[in-house]
């Protein structure tokens, strides 16, 4: 029964190490394999108010969600040999990254659910430093490594809606005076 916790803790150990690492190390450089996390899914979120809409479709795409799907699979595999020796532990496991591939689905369909229920991938994703925040499913890690950066409710989030606000109002259009007509030479 140890492995409940061990593996909850784990789960969230390497949730934070392989988006702080993974994605957001090697995935920077345009072109890695992981590049799609953070050129496809951080500029949908950051363009649509956090809203990601590959979410809306089947998880079996070939877009940021689905490779998301076929990693979180993949690491699954890569742990199966551990469920003869430790059952509880691989379970729980696979129960997180169930979890965890819910909570991110949830929160990029659904801005106020994240904002209330997981702030600190919402203050990730639409705060000023994406280099922060990395926990998904909860901000203990990021807490206890310091990298929690809150966002969310500040006065600083406020300003960055009210200026997107503005951005998103069509610009007012100069008048312009009728056209008087010509004469004929």
């Amino acid at each position: 029964m140890i492995g409940i916790p061990l593996a909850w803790a784990y789960g969230h150990v390497a949730e934070w190490a392989i988006h702080r690492w993974v994605l957001h190390g090697a995935g920077k450089k345009r072109g890695a394999p992981f590049s799609f996390h953070f050129h496809e899914h951080h500029r949908a979120s950051r363009t649509n108010n956090f809203i990601d809409p590959v979410y809306q479709g089947s998880p079996f795409q070939w877009n940021a969600a689905g490779k998301e799907t076929l990693a979180l699979g993949l690491l699954t595999l890569a742990h199966i040999p551990l469920l003869p020796i430790a059952p509880w532990f691989t379970v729980t496991l696979f129960a997180s990254g169930v979890q965890y591939y819910r909570v991110h689905k949830r929160s990029h369909l659904d801005t106020d659910w994240a904002r209330e229920h997981i702030p600190w991938h919402y203050d990730h994703h639409m705060g000023p430093d994406q280099d922060a925040n990395w926990g998904v499913r909860s901000d203990w890690v990021d807490r206890l490594l310091g990298t929690r950066v809150e966002y969310a409710g500040t006065e600083k989030e406020a300003k960055d809606r009210r200026r997107r606000e503005r951005r998103a109002q069509p610009a007012p259009q100069p008048e312009v005076a009728p056209e008087t007509p010509r004469r004929a030479a």
